[in-house]
């Protein structure tokens, strides 16, 4: 299914304009250069070409579940450190990277299990850092059917973008750019974004006060 897919999505040229502006925020505010960045759920690595095209000094780490996946991903992009790992199990040192990624890698994900993804994304990533979200926005999942002309068993969950806020809030990361905007060509489905950063923990013996920046925008 790998080599179809990556025929049938190479780029981002399917990608609205306003959501890839996200991701341009997102690397443009990362705090250290030259930042580090992991893609989690890289796929086939067509994000991992998108951000070394944003800035060429991106030091980018990839991990994906899918070997087929990571066998494209190596192929484009030889030297990078590409793992197979689950986003919930990350092989990763704590505080390794300035900016997680995660562009609809968890759409294959059920809501219930998303808070020990959201963990592991607090844990890799360092204090001041950066967590960046795509995900079908709504409630409920559909199966996919024969996905990319293979006979495989595919299900799709939508999650709903108040629920997946609470779920990162638990996990210790604080909003602070949400975009929910209508799906394309009349559907009712949205498409959430998010751009996180980890809370920092209270002095001991203290508790933590979380200030929300919040701002949702409609298109």
């Amino acid at each position: 299914m790998a080599g179809s897919y990556a025929e049938l999505i190479r780029d981002t040229r399917y990608e609205a304009a306003v959501d890839l502006g996200m991701v341009t925020l997102f690397v443009q505010s990362l705090a250290q250069r030259p930042a580090t960045v992991l893609d989690a759920g890289c796929g086939t690595g067509r994000m991992i070409t998108h951000l070394s095209t944003l800035d060429p000094e991106l030091v980018i780490a990839g991990s994906d579940l899918s070997p087929g996946m990571l066998a494209r991903a190596r192929s484009q992009h030889p030297g990078l450190e590409l793992v197979a790992a689950d986003n919930a199990s990350l092989p990763f040192a704590d505080e390794r990277f300035d900016g997680v990624l995660a562009w609809y890698s968890t759409i294959h994900t059920p809501p219930h299990r998303l808070g020990a993804i959201f963990e592991e994304f607090r844990r890799v990533v360092r204090p001041g850092g950066l967590v960046l979200l795509g995900f079908q926005a709504g409630t409920g999942d559909r199966r996919l059917d024969k996905p990319y002309g293979h006979d495989v068993d595919l299900v799709a969950y939508l999650h709903h973008t108040p629920y997946v806020r609470d779920a990162l809030i638990h996990s210790g990361l604080a909003p602070v750019a949400v975009l929910d905007r209508s799906a394309r060509g009349g559907g009712a489905r949205r498409r959430g974004r998010g751009a996180l950063r980890p809370v920092p923990p209270p002095p001991q013996g203290r508790c933590s006060r979380l200030e929300l920046r919040f701002s949702t925008v409609w298109k």
